[in-house]
């Protein structure tokens, strides 16, 4: 601490002691209200910057996963703080949570994704390359008998599985293409057929 942020410091305190002080002497008889209303709004103080510093939380919970269905075949989805749109596809009927990815040229499952979506990952075989921010990695082409987003089913679904360590599935224009139509502005992600 510097001295002139002491100096601050002992300043700001004399302060409040001087006007502490005022209000006890002028409501010397009524002492017990004016504490009570100092509480009041000490509470009140304390929940705007509870609220003010949970606000990131309460707005990244709420926006999670909104997708807006806006017609037939047409989808609506925010970007997430993070800066990524994401979507949940049910794959063979299972939901599954993908992160979109213009840069990825399939829709990529990761092993745990594609077994949850029926397929068994250990018969596949990984003869397939993708080069990927972290170096490369083994895929296993798979058809998926069902993809189905909002109120669109696709079927018969070329994908792969990454053979590699993955955060979440990508969807990529493989099947970004399905839709004819991708427009991002504003904030906001629209598929259209």
């Amino acid at each position: 601490m510097t001295s002139d942020d002491t100096a601050s410091l002992i300043y700001l305190a004399l302060l409040a002691c001087a006007v502490g002080g005022w209000f006890i002497v002028q409501n010397r008889g009524g002492m017990a209200k004016m504490l009570q209303q100092g509480m009041i709004w000490g509470f009140l103080f304390l929940g705007v910057i509870a609220a003010y510093g949970l606000w990131n939380d309460v707005q990244r919970q709420t926006m999670n996963n909104q997708m807006l269905q806006m017609g037939n075949g047409q989808i609506s989805v925010p970007r997430q703080l993070d800066g990524h749109y994401y979507l949940t596809l049910a794959i063979n009927g299972e939901n599954i949570r993908f992160v979109v990815d213009t840069g990825a040229t399939d829709m990529v499952l990761t092993r745990e994704d594609a077994h949850r979506a029926g397929l068994d990952v250990d018969t596949h075989n990984f003869i397939g390359t993708a080069n990927t921010a972290n170096g490369q990695v083994r895929t296993a082409p798979v058809r998926l008998n069902t993809v189905r987003l909002g109120d669109i089913t696709d079927t018969d679904v070329y994908a792969s599985v990454n053979g590699g360590e993955m955060d979440g599935s990508l969807l990529g224009m493989g099947y970004l293409e399905k839709w004819g139509r991708i427009e991002i502005s504003g904030g906001e992600l629209r598929l259209t057929r």
